[in-house]
C-alpha cells in the first residue's frame, strides 16, 4: 500500500467514499445529514481541493493504485490573534476508509502518514472533529492516542 497525494484521477474512488461517509452520518444523525447519498463536495469543489496546498488529501492506495481510503486535511494558524496562540495546526476535516477494508490498518497508516506530514510541515499538534454517533471512529481516534480536546454540546429544541 502507498500513501500519496490525492490526484484528479482519483475523484471518481473519493467521491464513492464521499457518500459512505455522508450515510454513516446520516445513520447516526439523520436530524442532521441528508440520506439520499449526498457527499460533502461537488466535483468542482473537490479539483479546486485538491490543487489546494493548504488542503492537502492523501490517499491510501493499493499496489494498483486504487483508492482505498483517503485523508482530508486543511492548515490553520490563527496570527495576531486575542487570545490564541499563533500555532501552525494540521487539521483532519474527514478521513475515511472503504467500509468493506476497516478495521485493516488502512486507517492507521494514514493517519500515521497525516502526522509525519505535520510534523515535516511544522505543526505544533493535529486535531480533528468526531461526532459522538460515530463509535468506531471514536475507538479508532482514541486508540490512535488522541485525546478530547473541546466538546461541542447540543439541545435539541
Amino acid at each position: 500500500m502507498n500513501i500519496r497525494r490525492a490526484q484528479e484521477k482519483d475523484m471518481e474512488r473519493i467521491n464513492e467514499l464521499l457518500v459512505q461517509v455522508c450515510m454513516v452520518h446520516h445513520k447516526g444523525r439523520p436530524d442532521l445529514f441528508q440520506g439520499n447519498h449526498n457527499r460533502k463536495y461537488t466535483d468542482g469543489q473537490l479539483k479546486e481541493i485538491i490543487h489546494d496546498e493548504e488542503r492537502p488529501i492523501f490517499v491510501a492506495a493499493d499496489e494498483a493504485d486504487n483508492v482505498l481510503g483517503y485523508a482530508f486535511c486543511i492548515f490553520r494558524q490563527y496570527l495576531q490573534d486575542n487570545i490564541l496562540t499563533d500555532i501552525r495546526t494540521l487539521y483532519i476535516d474527514d478521513l475515511c476508509v472503504d467500509e468493506k477494508l476497516r478495521g485493516s490498518h488502512i486507517g492507521k497508516k494514514l493517519y500515521d502518514a497525516v502526522l509525519a506530514f505535520a510534523k515535516e510541515n511544522g505543526c505544533y499538534n493535529v486535531t480533528l472533529n468526531v461526532w459522538c454517533c460515530n463509535e468506531p471512529a471514536m475507538k479508532f481516534y482514541e486508540k490512535c492516542g488522541l485525546k478530547p480536546q473541546k466538546i461541542g454540546m447540543e439541545v435539541i429544541l
